[in-house]
């Protein structure tokens, strides 16, 4: 049986964390900062996890993640 290919612009964007979830970063934390305000900023900056329905999908793009 041949190794499964990870996608690698998925296994960059995703981790694992201790309890087995699938951690991801937030979006809006790139450009057109002046209007958001610290608060937001800063919480945009914490990682979140991945739905749960998209969590298959991402199991599929990173095998051995």
């Amino acid at each position: 049986m041949p190794k499964i290919k990870t996608n690698r612009s998925a296994a960059k964007r995703f981790s694992k964390t201790g309890s087995g979830k699938i951690a991801r970063r937030r979006k809006n934390l790139r450009h057109i900062l002046t209007k958001k305000s610290p608060k937001r900023k800063a919480q945009l900056g914490k990682s979140a996890l991945v739905d749960k329905t998209n969590e298959r999908a991402v199991k599929a793009m990173c095998p051995y993640l």
